[in-house]
Formats: C-alpha cells, structure tokens, sequence
C-alpha cells in the first residue's frame, strides 16, 4: 500500500509543479494577480508535498 501512497503523491507532486508553471505563464500574460497566487499557492504545495513524500516513513513511525 506504501509504494501505491508514493505514487499519488508523486503524481500530486506533478500536477502542483504544473500547474503552478501554467499560472505563471498566463501571469506573464495577464499580469492577473489571482494568477500569480495560484502559482504561488501550487508552488508552495508542491514543496510541501515533495517533503513529505522525501520523510514518508518517519510520518508513519517506520
């Protein structure tokens, strides 16, 4: 189940990374400040899912 949990994370961690580059680019575009906070946001949550998936175990006590 642990090697299935590392795999929807990383595909989450895909998704953050992704989306938040969409966002920029159309930022750069705009110049939309609800464009740049979503790039941020995602940014953000991409990195913070990165670290977990990086101490998985030590959240799971193992």
């Amino acid at each position: 189940m642990i090697p299935f949990h590392r795999f929807l994370i990383g595909t989450a961690i895909l998704f953050c990374v992704g989306f938040a580059a969409y966002a920029f680019v159309a930022y750069r575009a705009s110049g939309a400040g609800s464009d740049l906070a979503f790039a941020v946001a995602f940014a953000v949550a991409g990195g913070a899912l990165g670290y977990y998936l990086k101490n998985l175990n030590r959240f799971l006590h193992r």
